[in-house]
């Protein structure tokens, strides 16, 4: 079984401070990028959500129309009723068969005009979700005009940045093989915990590179040993001499 190499502190603390470097380049990338990716995803969301809305509301209308047919259908069915108990009532041999037919015949007037009550009611029903369609058809529209132009951006930038980006991943990646796990579990939770995601910093003007915080001179001059990984008692922080930092550059 091949031995797993060994790294000296000053050699943990190069690959630290080079990770780092490569993940702040990959950092300006990011906040090049902006919010596009994000509104690009919240507008994707939204439009998903106008689009059901519309079928939603479709699918309303369609019900109300099917509903209106099935009235006008009972109408007809009443009509053709009354005819053929008027009919009927021309026959009759006596008072109370006729006053059986006026019933029957009353009582089909009586559904004709909750039909067309009905009929009224879902018609004025559709224009108003004849509206609600139209509004959400225009906010779809306003909504994929917006994407598209928030897409064109987040391309061009995608564009102007992709071999830049591919290629300080590729860094970052082989950077991250040159630090041990428990260093690199301490990194990454340092990163998430600040919004400029710096995790290790140099000491300047005898203070912490990230918080500011006063280092003591006897801290300094341990920190410039590199015998030992330090840090910021006040934030954190990993810290490193600034000719250590000031000596690796990222291209």
């Amino acid at each position: 079984m091949a031995a797993t190499k060994e790294f000296s502190v000053e050699e943990k603390l190069i690959s630290l401070v080079r990770l780092q470097k490569i993940d702040s380049k990959l950092d300006e990338i990011q906040v090049l990028k902006g919010e596009l990716p994000m509104e690009v995803k919240d507008l994707e969301d939204e439009i998903e959500g106008l689009h059901a809305r519309q079928t939603r509301v479709e699918e309303e209308i369609n019900g109300i129309t099917e509903f209106i047919e099935q009235r006008k259908a009972a109408i007809v069915e009443a009509q053709a009723l009354i005819k053929k108990y008027e009919k009927q009532s021309e026959n009759v041999k006596n008072s109370r068969e006729f006053e059986a037919i006026n019933k029957e015949i009353e009582m089909q007037q009586l559904e004709e005009k909750l039909c067309e009550k009905h009929i009224k009611d879902a018609n004025i029903e559709i224009a108003e979700k004849a509206k609600q369609l139209e509004a959400a058809k225009k906010a779809v529209a306003t909504k994929e005009a917006n994407l598209s132009g928030k897409k064109g951006e987040l391309e061009k930038i995608i564009a102007e940045t992709e071999k830049e980006e591919t290629h300080y991943n590729k860094e970052a990646a082989a950077a991250r093989l040159q630090v041990e796990e428990r260093l690199l579990l301490s990194y990454d939770r340092i990163r998430k915990n600040y919004r400029n995601g710096l995790s290790v910093v140099a000491v300047e003007r005898d203070s912490c590179g990230g918080c500011f915080h006063a280092i003591p001179p006897q801290k300094q001059s341990e920190i410039k040993l590199r015998k030992k990984v330090m840090v910021c008692e006040n934030c954190g922080r990993i810290l490193v001499d600034a000719e250590l930092n000031d000596g690796i550059e990222v291209k």
